[in-house]
């Protein structure tokens, strides 16, 4: 006997819209939140694309939203760091959690909904300033940098919304980016060019991060002249891709080689009862819009599965 059906393993828009599809369907459900990994969508400032809200949608409001919506189909919800997944003899999923809420949980099926994390530039002090000029997240720190010079990195999406977030507070932005031309949609683009306090270094990666107790500039290379300079900054915000959180599963499931879960049109993984859906998941479009409806794949996959165990 299991305590539950269904397990979720995250709590961004991919997971938590699996809570309400699975609550609805009246099967037992746990959402288990990661307190170490905030969801990329809560971070954001203002979500734009997120069908019916022609003003826009401030991200953790609309978390909490989905939240609520789960726990109004009596999804439960727990706190706690997934150590790691087994399989018993009875194929029932074990669940143990770690570092603090050391409890075993057990379950007919699991959804991992786990998300991805920013990806750092591992260069000379990037991990020393963390924290002293070095973030990863603008909404979280750009009050703190009020008529001051920033620097960016990246030249995506998450880069340009962050760049664009940022001038409402620094006086100056720089985006230092190793192309000559921005991978973030057209829309994003217009409106970074006519910022006039962006200014795009491109064709360029950051190589140290310098500073005392704080951050004072960068080092940058340029690709195609082979020079160095140092640019003057009171901060630096990194956005350049992200990785999984599936260090968790590498040893269970089949993973692509940057550690996505690979999984069918179904969300099916290669365990069976095991599903993933949302930006842990291995696909070609990253928006909470896709996540979402992963997630209702996810948890109707899930249906189907514990029906046939009947």
């Amino acid at each position: 006997m299991a305590d539950y059906d269904v397990i979720i393993i995250g709590a961004g828009p991919a997971g938590l819209t699996a809570g309400i599809y699975s609550g609805r369907a009246r099967l037992k459900t746990l959402v288990v939140e990661d307190y170490t990994i905030l969801s990329q969508a809560m971070l954001a400032d203002s979500i734009e694309n997120y069908p019916g809200f022609l003003e826009g949608i401030n991200g953790s409001e609309l978390i909490e939203n989905f939240k609520k919506q789960a726990e109004k189909f009596d999804a439960e919800f727990k706190t706690g760091i997934v150590k790691y997944l087994k399989r018993r003899e009875d194929n029932i999923w074990e669940i143990q959690l770690g570092d603090g809420n050391d409890e075993l949980l057990t379950s007919r099926s699991v959804i991992i909904a786990t998300g991805a994390s920013p990806r750092k530039l591992d260069v000379p002090g990037e991990d020393i300033f963390q924290g002293r000029g070095v973030s990863y997240c603008a909404t979280c720190d750009a009050a703190f940098y009020k008529d001051k010079e920033v620097v960016v990195v990246g030249g995506g999406d998450s880069a340009i919304e962050e760049a664009l977030f940022l001038t409402r507070f620094a006086k100056k932005v720089f985006v230092v980016h190793r192309r000559d031309a921005l991978r973030a949609t057209k829309i994003l683009q217009e409106r970074a060019f006519q910022n006039k306090k962006i200014e795009f270094i491109w064709d360029s990666i950051v190589t140290q991060i310098l500073g005392a107790e704080k951050v004072t500039a960068v080092r940058i290379k340029n690709l195609k002249k082979d020079t160095y300079q140092d640019l003057h900054c009171d901060g630096v915000f990194v956005f350049v891709g992200y990785r999984p959180n599936t260090s968790f599963v590498k040893e269970i499931l089949i993973l692509d080689k940057d550690g996505y879960i690979i999984t069918d049109e179904n969300m099916k993984t290669s365990e069976e009862g095991i599903f993933a859906c949302g930006d842990c998941r291995k696909r070609p479009l990253r928006q909470i819009v896709t996540a979402c409806g992963e997630g209702a794949i996810a948890a109707f996959s899930c249906q189907q599965y514990i029906d046939s165990l009947l």
